[in-house]
């Protein structure tokens, strides 16, 4: 059924935005940034974190709740990296922290913001929220550019596309598969090379010439076989360019499109979903998003 993100007609012009971060919260300084005034908490499972040292500069609540705990039986049955995403150790940690949260405010947030969370959603979480969970990746989900770090660009690369965007998407079920809300304008990736090379980081150009250079020679066009196929001084060059693009891209991609998507778009009451279909002011928006360019 078709129905508003939020309406500001019903429930006001100052939203509830609860931020879920583990590492260094920009993504939600960011969406502060740009409007101050909406009831921010933010959430971390890593209560060291500075994202939480921004919080409190902000006289944000902070709720905190280590996952470590909860998964530690799992993890010794699963193994540290294996742990399901739908185990039942995922999903008390997650319906407490919810609790935690519905408790402090007294209802469910009108937004949740992953802003570098490190932990995954568990069906649960999205069947109680959808489509009211967003999430921020440094890359076209769209093309199937997926995974952690710098691996999106690397991907790009291989597969010889020009430029490189970050992708905000609705949170479902899947990895990094939710219908996408918006797109950020594309990062070239040869003019930024060059750029960043200029401007003090020396190596990038002839790195980048080996990696692509290597590629062709072998037909290698996806990142799996990049990986199975290249040298560890090879996969160290792509790890250097690819760290450069994803920095720039956080910086013109994600920091754009997560403050743009909550203030200009949702918060306004423009944006409806139903089922995986988003629609803008009424209209129903490509595959891709709404993109900045």
């Amino acid at each position: 059924m078709k129905k508003l993100v939020y309406d500001p007609s019903i429930s006001g012009k100052r939203m509830t935005i609860v931020c879920y971060v583990s590492g260094s919260g920009t993504n939600y300084r960011e969406i502060v940034r740009q409007n101050r005034d909406n009831k921010y908490i933010v959430f971390t499972n890593r209560p060291d974190c500075s994202g939480v040292l921004l919080a409190r500069e902000n006289q944000h609540e902070v709720i905190m709740l280590s996952h470590i705990p909860y998964l530690k039986e799992a993890r010794k049955r699963y193994g540290a990296g294996n742990v399901p995403r739908n185990c039942p150790e995922r999903m008390a940690y997650e319906q407490e922290v919810s609790r935690l949260i519905e408790s402090s405010i007294g209802g469910e947030p009108d937004l949740i913001c992953l802003a570098g969370y490190d932990q995954w959603s568990t069906d649960w979480m999205v069947n109680r929220y959808y489509p009211r969970i967003l999430n921020v990746h440094p890359g076209d989900t769209t093309r199937g550019y997926d995974g952690l770090h710098w691996v999106p660009s690397a991907k790009a690369i291989l597969a010889g596309d020009e430029s490189i965007r970050s992708t905000l998407f609705f949170v479902d079920a899947g990895e990094d598969t939710g219908p996408v809300l918006v797109q950020s304008r594309p990062i070239a990736i040869k003019e930024t090379i060059v750029a960043s090379e200029s401007s003090g980081t020396p190596g990038l150009q002839e790195a980048f010439d080996k990696v692509t250079g290597f590629a062709a020679e072998q037909g290698i066009t996806t990142y799996d076989r990049f990986r199975e196929g290249a040298s560890e001084e090879l996969l160290e060059m792509m790890g250097h360019v690819c760290s450069v693009l994803q920095n720039e891209l956080k910086e013109k991609g994600d920091w754009q499109i997560y403050p743009f998507a909550v203030h200009d778009l949702i918060a306004k009451g423009r944006v409806h979903v139903d089922d995986r279909t988003v629609s803008i002011d009424g209209k129903e928006i490509p595959e891709y998003g709404y993109r900045l360019d």
